[in-house]
């Protein structure tokens, strides 16, 4: 089965999902009140530079002063070079990123406050993280990456072959400007040098509106915009395992072709509109997988489950066997729910776009052979992830580390917000907890109190439970302290809240 782009398109938001053997793999959103901003290009004012942490912040426009690393400093060839011959250790690019600078001179010798530079987003604000910028610019094509700022000609290592490496590298060398560097995306495999000569020429002519514009503007202020989400997505993820795309917004369809036609004519493709009364991602099967992956817990198809838990800079994932007792010994029931858990986590990775360091609690094995087994079958469940990832071997404890490239908003944090009734944390105190807390409260007030009479004002639950369970512990304070005390429920109170009142 081929896979499939879905796309739903209101005035308030673009959803898009692809489909990979009928499941939904990766789903990108966007809403017309806060769009994507990875790969917008700012004209920025540094507002402070901070040694201590190598770094600077600078006001590029947004609600939050961006983030910029000492690394992603250098925005001119003669920095770069001179750099590098300064012992600078350069790293082979990947794919969709810059090549990694480890520079010598520190932060406060590069920049100052009030000086005024071009930058771009490399990661979304995320959290309460403001945007992550770097000086390094590239324009994504579609067969290529222009790097303006950096000579350099790297080849995507998902291309394999050596024979198609060099030859792709032997074009861009020939035809590439003086200055720029490039790099050769997955997606050129095999395309002919009128292609590449193509995109080459339409991202330097880009470069150079891009810089007209920076010449004219004062900081801080939005130079380039980004394709956006659509456009994006078919961009990047429309390859030949794509074979149909289905949109269900005539004017969406009607940009997708003019888009598809302009900059990716020889493709082979399906574009359907889809104009049935159901909606499409209903007719798909998809809210449904959306709602699951919103989840904390996830249930595998033999009966275990795994546990996904959020926090700003970590995910912790725990594999349990739940409902699964196996057919034959504990360890044949632990590996093989190991494994589907496995699969399951390298979906749900993708699909609720997790990243930053994530930790896996697999259940315990005592075999070093079935521990290998589980390894290799993560490896192998994540290659097919665009993002890039770094695994590392079963620790003694059972657990595995390992980092998945993060640039935006996860699916959760894009949908949720934490709940105000527990603050986030995912429980609350029980209303035997929060009696007890009366109790203490009332004996500190009391001893204080000269009326006779005293008002408490809980929630309706935590009242039945001071009405019933509770009761000799009201009695008791009534007695010790010869006070009536009259408790009175409230529906709108929080569970933990209660408030004493004297008369």
């Amino acid at each position: 089965m081929g896979n499939e782009l879905v796309i739903n398109t209101t005035s308030h938001e673009t959803r898009i999902a692809l489909i990979e053997n009928g499941t939904i793999a990766e789903l990108y959103i966007e809403r017309s009140r806060v769009k994507g901003i990875v790969g917008n290009i700012y004209k920025g004012r540094v507002i402070r530079v901070l040694p201590g942490m190598q770094a600077a912040f600078v006001d590029i426009g947004l609600e939050k002063a961006a983030f910029l690393y000492v690394a992603d400093v250098f925005d001119a060839m003669e920095e770069y070079d001179g750099f590098m011959d300064g012992n600078g250790k350069k790293e082979e690019p990947v794919e969709g990123e810059e090549p990694v600078l480890h520079p010598l001179h520190p932060i406060e010798e590069l920049l100052q406050e009030g000086q005024e530079l071009l930058v771009q987003i490399s990661k979304e604000p995320i959290g309460t993280k403001g945007a992550r910028i770097t000086a390094h610019i590239s324009l994504p094509g579609r067969h290529l990456v222009y790097m303006p700022t950096v000579d350099h000609v790297g080849i995507s290592r998902r291309i394999e072959d050596e024979a198609e490496r060099e030859r792709l590298k032997e074009i861009i060398d020939r035809i590439k400007p003086a200055g720029g560097g490039f790099i050769v995306r997955t997606v050129s495999e095999g395309k002919s040098e009128e292609d590449l000569i193509s995109d080459l020429n339409y991202l330097t002519k880009l470069w150079d509106e891009v810089v007209k514009r920076k010449e004219k503007a004062s900081a801080p202020l939005l130079i380039h915009s980004d394709l956006d989400v659509t456009q994006k997505v078919v961009r990047d993820i429309l390859t030949e395992s794509v074979e149909r795309i289905v949109v269900d917004s005539k004017p969406e369809h009607d940009k997708i072709v003019q888009f598809i036609s302009t900059f990716m004519p020889k493709m082979k493709y399906s574009i359907e509109l889809y104009d049935e009364e159901e909606p499409i991602f209903d007719h798909f099967g998809l809210e449904v997988e959306i709602s699951r992956a919103l989840g904390r817990k996830v249930w595998l198809k033999s009966g275990g489950y795994i546990i996904i838990e959020q926090t700003e800079a970590l995910t912790a994932i725990d594999v349990n066997t739940g409902r699964f007792v196996g057919k034959h010994n504990l360890e044949d029931t632990i590996l093989k729910t190991n494994l589907e858990a496995v699969k399951e986590i390298a979906y749900q990775l993708r699909l609720r776009n997790l990243g930053g360091i994530i930790i896996i609690d697999f259940i315990d094995m005592e075999r070093e052979v079935n521990r290998e087994k589980v390894f290799t079958a993560l490896e192998e469940a994540v290659r097919g992830d665009k993002s890039k990832t770094n695994i590392l071997k079963i620790s003694e404890l059972g657990l595995v580390e390992m980092t998945r490239k993060r640039v935006r908003e996860s699916i959760g944090r894009m949908m949720c917000e934490p709940c105000p009734y527990c603050e986030g944390r995912g429980y609350v105190k029980s209303k035997t907890t929060v009696c007890h807390e009366i109790f203490r409260e009332l004996r500190r007030e009391m001893l204080d109190i000269r009326g006779s009479k005293i008002m408490l004002t809980v929630h309706p639950q935590v009242a039945d439970l001071l009405y019933d369970e509770e009761r000799r512990g009201l009695e008791e304070l009534e007695k010790n302290f010869k006070k009536r005390i009259t408790v009175r429920a409230k529906p709108g109170f929080h569970q933990e809240q209660f408030e004493i009142a004297i008369s």
